[in-house]
């Protein structure tokens, strides 16, 4: 029967409409579920230029018979084990994206509906329908509980397909998925664990989530979401984790490495593969982004783990002491060196030497320290005897060394002895997913040193540190959280007052249009009935849609203080989309 024209869309129709037949007419959507056309109007497809987004995402469409093939490549090249961290991994790093978009579909709606986004996301995704059975969910408190079930299960066929029946649970990518989709909505460490597998011989796969602390015997789950043995160990959070303990060397891992970030697990990879060797190595990046803290693990990872490692801030020591202080210094040598002293070289011998901020070195200790790295050897301040060294240089530095060269500060072939096995280590605003584990790992750490009994964050917390940008990276994220548990009450959750100290720092987030036009925080702003539609909005206003655009698109570069990137963030662009809508504009005026 054809449709009057004059009459209202029919969802499966609008859907199809918006984004092509992705809607089968005849499916039934329950009246608790979130409306998958909308999800689907998220869809947009770039035909000329061979390109498909969901929502700012870039996705493509692939086989299931090829995530078949490489997972089935995976298992017999690297064995179970292996293959099981590689696909949850995989998985996590989707579900922490996917949060934060359902996130930003739902700003204004309760946390369990936002969540409940998630196994639409998967519908729409062609991966499974989940069927949910129990979430309680409670962000202030910190408490979270969820059980799912689901029939479909491409990874169970595979498996099956491939090996024939299990004696484990093997939907490894879905339960990474389920761990990093819970995690980044909680803001705290949530493991998912199949409880029932159907290529283990059940009727159907199962699920439960719960935050890591609240798990008794995790070490697989654990260990899969491990990119090496000594990131993620969650030390202290659980219960029990004996594959450390039973190796003795928990205490070798105080700064533990937290992180799920495609970034984070290539640097991991990179420092085991150097672990083993003498290279020297120089780590790259912005302060506060942890590289004294990889430069530990490394140390502590290579054959050298039980001599000593010795750190040092160049730019920390006056100028005319830096060569004392790395060299050592003999009785007399100057005013002052009333006895005589090893250096930082020789203090470290057998061990490892980390060179802090290197790029702040002057001239003349730049040609000793090329000296000992060449010949590997020291001579004292005011001393005339050669001492051999036996140490492991790891360099950081958060300037570009070559801008350095270029302008004559750094010697050239002191960086070419030095660049050997460089590390880049990208910021924390490009490694966003792993700003949730970072967050419970904190709170763990600063409720233990100060005694204090925190349950964790509000929702607008939660936001707000994973839309900040953090100029000073994980040490920021650290600072903030400290000061938060310290000002907090007793079992209060943190709020975004306790967290910035300068409200100028509090990131926008989860903003919408007010009635003149304007962006404002989803507290600030009255709801209403919901019976006047966006459209009327708009027509109330009495102004064009090209004005009202440009005003949004100002505003919104405003409030993030000129930050494309983030206004980009703020109106679900991406920031070529805004500078290219911003540069229309411009030319129209």
């Amino acid at each position: 029967m054809k449709p009057d024209d004059d009459g209202p869309i029919g969802q499966a129709d609008a859907a199809r409409l918006a984004t092509g037949r992705l809607i089968d007419p005849g499916s039934k959507l329950d009246d608790n579920d979130f409306d998958i056309s909308e999800l689907a109007s998220r869809l947009r497809f770039s035909l000329d230029k061979g390109r498909i987004w969901l929502d700012t995402n870039r996705v493509a469409l692939i086989h299931l018979s090829t995530l078949s093939s490489l997972r089935r490549e995976m298992i017999d090249k690297l064995g179970v084990e292996e293959a099981r961290g590689f696909f949850a991994r995989m998985g996590y790093t989707a579900g922490s994206r996917d949060a934060n978009l359902a996130r930003k579909l739902k700003p204004h709606h309760s946390m369990r509906e936002a969540f409940a986004i998630g196994p639409q996301l998967r519908k729409l995704q062609g991966v499974t329908a989940l069927q949910p059975v129990k979430l309680e969910i409670d962000v202030a408190s910190g408490h979270f509980y969820a059980e799912a079930n689901f029939l479909e299960s491409y990874e169970a066929d595979s498996h099956i397909g491939s090996y024939g029946m299990s004696d484990e649970p093997i939907c490894w990518m879905q339960i990474g998925y389920a761990s990093g989709y819970a995690s980044t909505f909680m803001g705290r460490s949530v493991i998912y664990r199949e409880m029932e597998c159907r290529a283990a011989g059940s009727n159907q796969c199962r699920m439960v989530g719960k935050p890591v602390e609240d798990w008794d015997d995790i070490e697989l789950e654990l260990k899969a979401l491990q990119p090496e043995a000594f990131a993620n160990r969650f030390a202290g959070q659980v219960k029990s984790v004996r594959s450390f303990d039973e190796a003795g060397v928990s205490e070798m891992f105080a700064d533990e490495l937290v992180g799920a970030s495609p970034g984070f697990v290539a640097t991991c990879h990179l420092i085991k593969k150097v672990a083993d060797t003498n290279a020297t190595v120089l780590f790259l990046g912005e302060t506060g982004v942890g590289k004294e803290v990889f430069a530990r693990t490394l140390h502590n990872i290579s054959p050298r783990t039980d001599q000593p490692f010795i750190a040092v801030n160049c730019a920390a020591i006056p100028e005319n002491l830096v060569e004392a202080e790395l060299f050592g210094v003999e009785r007399g040598a100057f005013t002052g060196a009333v006895s005589s002293r090893p250096g930082r070289f020789e203090r470290a011998h057998g061990g490892t030497l980390f060179l802090d901020e290197i790029g702040s070195l002057n001239t003349q200790t730049q040609i000793k320290l090329l000296r000992a790295l060449q010949e590997r050897e020291v001579e004292r301040v005011g001393g005339t005897e050669i001492r051999k060294v036996d140490v492991r240089i790891v360099a950081a530095t958060n300037e570009s060394l070559d801008n350095a060269v270029k302008e004559g500060k750094f010697r050239e072939d002191l960086l070419f002895r030095l660049n050997v096995f460089p590390v880049n280590i990208p910021p924390l605003r490009d490694r966003r997913d792993d700003i949730p584990p970072l967050m419970g790992h904190f709170l763990h750490r600063y409720t233990e040193l100060h005694e204090r009994q925190v349950p964790g964050f509000t929702e607008k917390a939660v936001d707000a540190l994973y839309e900040y940008d953090y100029p000073g990276n994980i040490r920021e994220l650290e600072n903030l959280i400290e000061r938060a548990v310290i000002l907090i009450d007793e079992d209060q959750p943190i709020d975004v007052s306790h967290l910035f100290a300068d409200a100028r720092k509090i990131p926008t987030v989860m903003t919408k249009l007010d009635e003149a036009g304007s962006l404002k925080q989803k507290n600030d702003i009255d709801l209403g009935d919901g019976d006047d539609s966006l459209l009327d909005t708009f027509l109330s206003g009495g102004k064009p849609l090209a004005q009202l655009e440009g005003q949004i698109l100002h505003e919104a570069v405003a409030k993030s203080d000129n930050n494309l990137s983030r206004a980009a963030r703020l109106l679900g662009l991406t920031r070529p989309q805004l500078a290219y809508r911003l540069k229309k504009l411009e030319a129209s005026i």
